[in-house]
């Protein structure tokens, strides 16, 4: 079967539109294959558009060109939240831009899924590559939080934990700003109440999330995506840990009023209510 058929129309136009540079084989100096990313998008905007019906608010805070760090509370038990992301900066932002994940290292140990993901352009979570990346002009998602985000219980929801501060050496070594983002709704989507720790270990992952149903899959919920304004901070990523740490702050205190604002438009959402009334966005 020729797999382009298996290709939306609105993902083969988008895919022509990526400033990336493929080479006459489709593929890029990332070894991104552009392929692969058809089939990928085509997976994910069933998802983005049907099945978690995602609204973005703010998306025109991420720059059109050039390097970009986005910054999101992680959450949802599985990293539905970083594939949707993916799916916002290429199905409603214009031009549409390809966002690069660092992907957890106990991830490239499953079958098959190493190679999906470098020929998607979701690398292995090295400082080496974040830079290079950046310094190439390209947009990176970061979730500072890592697997201790997703793996939340559905009592914390909302609630950062510690965010790691490498992120914000990077960003300052690389003269790169940070988009604060709030993913709305994966918590909802699957409420996580335990953690199967033989299931964990069997499959090599840091904890396997039991929601009340039992199966590990996210609900047809609806989502938001939140983007907050550019964050610029000085520095050339040498500074003393108490700078970056307050740094880290600023970003994590944006994200919170994020969060704090989707929450309050996504309940309203939700319960069929207006939500003009809650004022501009920060």
């Amino acid at each position: 079967m020729d797999q382009s058929s298996l290709v939306s129309r609105d993902v083969a136009e988008r895919l022509e539109a990526l400033a990336l540079p493929f080479n006459q084989y489709g593929m890029d100096p990332y070894g991104i294959s552009k392929r692969h990313l058809g089939l990928f998008f085509t997976f994910l905007e069933v998802f983005y558009k049907h099945y978690f019906r995602v609204r973005c608010f703010g998306i025109d805070r991420v720059p059109a060109t050039g390097p970009v760090m986005l910054v999101s509370n992680h959450s949802g038990g599985i990293p539905a939240d970083g594939g949707m992301i993916l799916a916002s900066l290429f199905f409603d932002h214009n031009p549409p831009r390809l966002a690069h994940g660092m992907v957890e290292k106990f991830a490239q140990t499953w079958p098959f899924v190493s190679q999906w993901f470098s020929r998607m352009g979701q690398l292995p979570g090295l400082p080496e590559h974040a830079i290079r990346l950046l310094r190439d002009g390209r947009v990176l998602m970061v979730f500072p939080e890592g697997a201790r985000g997703t793996g939340k219980l559905y009592k914390d929801r909302y609630h950062l934990v510690r965010f790691g501060t490498g992120f914000m050496r990077i960003a300052l070594q690389t003269g790169t700003p940070i988009v604060p983002i709030a993913f709305i709704g994966g918590e909802e989507a699957l409420p996580t109440i335990y953690h199967a720790k033989t299931l964990a270990k069997i499959f090599g992952a840091p904890y396997w999330p039991v929601p009340p149903y039992l199966v590990p899959m996210p609900l047809p919920l609806p989502c938001e995506i939140h983007f907050g304004e550019p964050l610029r901070f000085e520095g050339n990523g040498n500074e003393a840990d108490h700078v970056i740490e307050g740094y880290v702050e600023q970003v994590r205190d944006a994200i919170t009023r994020q969060i704090t604002y989707g929450c309050a438009i996504h309940g309203q959402r939700r319960a069929g209510l207006p939500f003009d009334h809650l004022g501009e966005r920060p």
